[in-house]
């Protein structure tokens, strides 16, 4: 899945920011739904997929919560639509930071 990063126009002095810090991304992105905003500068993420289940022979809905770091520049609350990219731990759970907004959920 290729995709191009769109600078946002409002500026931060974030060092972990990836459009105007040091921050470098690798690795995987996903999409999924802010659930949580509560904390400074972190949000929760909702991912949902389908798992296989071969014994029925069908597919069940399954999510999973995933802490992202939020730069100042990309304005958030929750029931966001975004994508995130994995990058170097920031934190004991995050290892994820924010790269768009996509609208609302």
């Amino acid at each position: 899945m290729a995709f191009t990063l769109k600078k946002p126009r409002k500026t931060c002095d974030d060092h972990d920011c990836p459009f105007h810090g040091t921050l470098s991304i690798r690795g995987r992105v996903v999409e999924g739904i802010v659930i949580s905003d509560k904390m400074d500068k972190t949000v929760v993420v909702r991912r949902d997929y389908l798992k296989y289940v071969p014994k029925f022979k069908r597919y069940e809905r399954r999510h999973s919560h995933i802490p992202a770091h939020s730069p100042p520049c990309i304005n958030l609350e929750e029931g966001s639509r975004v994508r995130i990219a994995e990058c170097r731990p920031l934190s004991k759970t995050v290892s994820f930071v924010v790269v768009e907004r996509m609208g609302e959920g």
